[in-house]
């Protein structure tokens, strides 16, 4: 006889769990791809694309992310704010002929200032969790879905995590990209024991 009942094991089954992520020194992408397979459950055998089983994720230190080459300077975010306006409406109340009424009813113009693009740089100066935010968005399915899931994505600047959600983090997801160590944080020990592909004459003098 199992130790648990049918409800408890049923409980178990499909309980959320919350995965913390650290985002120092990581690139968004790689942030992106990782989290959005726990947003949807996706590494669960029970998943189904109807099932809504997806877990919580806590992404700390959005802050220190890392991009590749120059992308702060020329990856642009574009936003709209979705208010457009046709020209074509009040051609009647005009009396304009039917060729400038055909004419002006395909000439659709926004309102000033309803699209907007920032550089990475500017948009992560302004909100340091908006890139990464952006990037797992893309990475969900295209449904109605994708706001439920958005909504167990909890993203933080720092590593400052308030209690009542601190006390609920049970797993730790592994940093996609492998941060290299610095020079400082090898011990002497470590150094010594380098190997050393050239090893100069005593009479060496460095220029």
């Amino acid at each position: 006889m199992s130790s648990f009942s049918r409800s408890a094991q049923q409980w178990a089954t499909f309980a959320r769990s919350w995965f913390l992520m650290d985002a120092r020194m990581q690139p968004p992408g790689k942030i992106a791809s990782l989290c959005s397979v726990h947003l949807q459950g996706k590494h669960k055998p029970i998943y189904h694309a109807l099932s809504d089983i997806g877990d919580h994720v806590v992404i700390i230190n959005t802050k220190h992310i890392a991009f590749s080459g120059n992308k702060w300077e020329q990856k642009v975010y574009s936003s709209h704010t979705g208010f457009v306006e046709s020209r074509a409406k009040g051609m009647a109340k005009n009396k304009r002929s039917d060729l400038e009424t055909l004419t002006l009813s395909f000439s659709f113009h926004s309102y000033p200032g309803s699209f907007k693009q920032v550089t990475a740089a500017q948009l992560h100066w302004k909100d340091p969790t908006a890139i990464v935010k952006l990037a797992v968005y893309g990475m969900l399915p295209r449904n109605l879905s994708r706001r439920t899931m958005m909504q167990r994505l909890h993203l933080f600047p720092e590593d400052v995590i308030p209690e009542d959600i601190l006390k609920n983090l049970t797993q730790q997801l592994p940093q996609p990209r492998k941060i290299p160590r610095k020079l400082s944080e090898y011990t002497q020990e470590e150094r010594d024991a380098f190997p050393r592909l050239w090893i100069p004459p005593e009479d060496y003098v460095m220029k």
